[in-house]
């Protein structure tokens, strides 16, 4: 007999077994101590757990350990919820802690037998892994400064919440074809990048001053790249509806004999959008107001760093840039306590790695900020540099990977910083693991794809580099490839003679500079 390809076996492990039903048989192996199944292994997924390399055990280490990610509605943590996500990454994570590109939290070196303390830890606070993972809705992305930022289009808060309803354990969408991501994006600088999301509703303010929400499916940023198709506008009490929809169109007709091609972008590049959005309308009972497509924000621009007044009078916001995500249960724990003396309501994780403080009383913003500074080395005045730092998981947690990314981010970053002081444009830089694409490499500047590099016939650890991606609505395009390879220890030297390059040339934009340079200069040779 045959045997199964991988679509296959999912497929079928599906079917024999609900992702959610796998809560059980998660208690179960913890009390037992018995060998976890391998179909099992899979379905934890559902509970936002995945195996972890194992790069970093000790030869004498048997012990299966995992990721573990913690799914932040609306990104969003109080101080209680900060504390205790930091206390289960000190007893039970070795410390670790590192932001997603999804508002939420990964912990490393997460045993079996300690789940049920973990899941219970966390939902005596509120908070969850449930679908942080799988073959499901994703965690809902939406602005960090939503329902504060006095900029804002609209307060999306209570369609987040809506969204996160519908989709939340729900059994009629907890098998879907692959993974989906959405998100709800009230955002004046559009900062949630609705162009790779699987589905996004964007606010728009029209010349009447009522508000509609312009509806993009179908995008992605990894092997299933893809700017997403803007199919026109929906009103605000529809916004539901057509996600109900979406998703039981994907579930019905998403493929699932090729997990390759299993993104909702690959069936509307199938179908087409108009026979899509027919099949919408029908479903959803919703008409869609065919509209151009709104301009949209550079994704240089789109960010929220520094201190800015809240919609709440007497209070500020503070944006912070996270140097690649990695923060830390000792840091989590610690930032609780300042939020706490200060009188602050919590922080908010962006898509970016970095976090917004909310809630901070203006009468003590300036005190907060110098405190924040000498206890972590956050400035709210964020370089050009760490602000648009992204970085995958990396070859030290991640099994896909071939190259450590974290470490390397916050080498980068320190490096920068320190060589370009007075340099104010955004440089937007990711560094991947792997060519999986977790941390975005395609829709920046500076892309490093995690890859072997040779030097003197050996294989060392590096990446390859690709250049030039941008978001902007219509006018988005993806990175090209320049055919440069270069090691770990050679990623900053590189950064720091393009930009030398860049400020010597008559250019204006720092992403136009480097396509011109590599498409156009196809034979540079690979960086030494």
């Amino acid at each position: 007999m045959a045997s199964e390809t991988k679509a296959q076996r999912i497929e079928r492990i599906k079917i024999e077994k609900d992702g959610l039903d796998v809560l059980d048989d998660i208690a179960r192996y913890a009390l037992s101590g018995e060998v976890t199944d391998p179909d099992d292994i899979d379905r934890f997924k559902w509970y936002g757990l995945y195996t972890q390399n194992k790069n970093l055990q000790g030869p004498q280490d048997e012990t299966l350990y995992f990721m573990l990610r913690v799914k932040l509605e609306g990104g969003c943590v109080n101080r209680e919820q900060l504390s205790e996500i930091g206390k289960i990454s000190k007893e039970l994570a070795r410390g670790t802690a590192d932001l997603t590109t999804r508002q939420s939290i990964q912990f490393h070196w997460i045993k079996v037998t300690d789940l049920p303390q973990i899941f219970a830890r966390l939902a005596a606070v509120g908070l969850s892994t449930i679908e942080a993972a799988g073959d499901c809705p994703r965690n809902i992305v939406c602005c960090p400064v939503n329902g504060t930022d006095k900029d804002q289009i609209d307060d999306v808060r209570d369609l987040v919440d809506a969204l996160n309803d519908l989709y939340r354990g729900n059994r009629a969408f907890s098998n879907l074809p692959r993974k989906f991501k959405v998100g709800v994006s009230g955002c004046s600088k559009h900062c949630i990048s609705h162009e790779i999301q699987d589905l996004t509703f964007t606010a728009v303010r029209r010349q009447d001053n009522t508000i509609a929400f312009g509806v993009s499916v179908g995008g992605g940023g990894a092997s299933n790249r893809r700017i997403a198709d803007h199919i026109g506008y929906v009103r605000r009490n529809d916004v539901v509806a057509i996600a109900k929809s979406v998703a039981k169109i994907y579930r019905d007709y998403g493929r699932r004999d090729n997990r390759a091609k299993a993104r909702l972008g690959h069936l509307v590049e199938e179908w087409g959008v108009e026979r899509f959005v027919s099949e919408l309308q029908s479903d959803s009972g919703v008409t869609f107001d065919s509209h151009d497509a709104a301009p949209f924000t550079p994704y240089p621009r789109r960010s929220h760093f520094g201190i800015f007044e809240s919609t709440k009078a007497g209070y500020n916001a503070i944006g912070y840039a996270i140097a690649g995500g990695r923060i830390g249960g000792e840091r989590l724990i610690s930032l609780g306590h300042i939020l706490e003396f200060y009188g602050a309501e919590g922080i908010v994780l962006t898509t970016t790695q970095n976090i917004v403080v909310r809630g901070v009383p203006a009468e003590v913003t300036e005190a907060f900020t110098e405190t924040l500074e000498a206890a972590f080395g956050l400035d709210a005045n964020s370089s050009a540099f760490e602000a648009r730092m992204l970085a995958c998981t990396g070859l030290n947690f991640c099994k896909f990977a071939v190259s450590e990314t974290k470490n390397i981010g916050i080498e980068v970053v320190a490096h920068l910083k320190s060589r370009f002081k007075g340099f104010s444009e955004p440089v937007s830089i990711s560094i991947n693991g792997c060519p999986n694409a977790c941390a975005h490499p395609h829709i920046v500047d500076l892309g490093f794809v995690g890859a072997i590099v040779k030097r003197d016939e050996e294989k060392c650890k590096g990446f390859d580099l690709i250049v030039g991606g941008h978001l902007r609505g219509e006018q988005s395009r993806f990175a090209v490839k320049t055919g440069i390879k270069v090691t770990s220890e050679e990623v900053a030297p590189l950064i720091e003679s393009l930009i030398e390059e860049y400020e010597s040339s008559q250019s204006r934009d720092f992403g136009n500079f480097l396509l011109e340079k590599y498409r156009y200069e196809p034979t540079i040779p690979t960086a030494s």
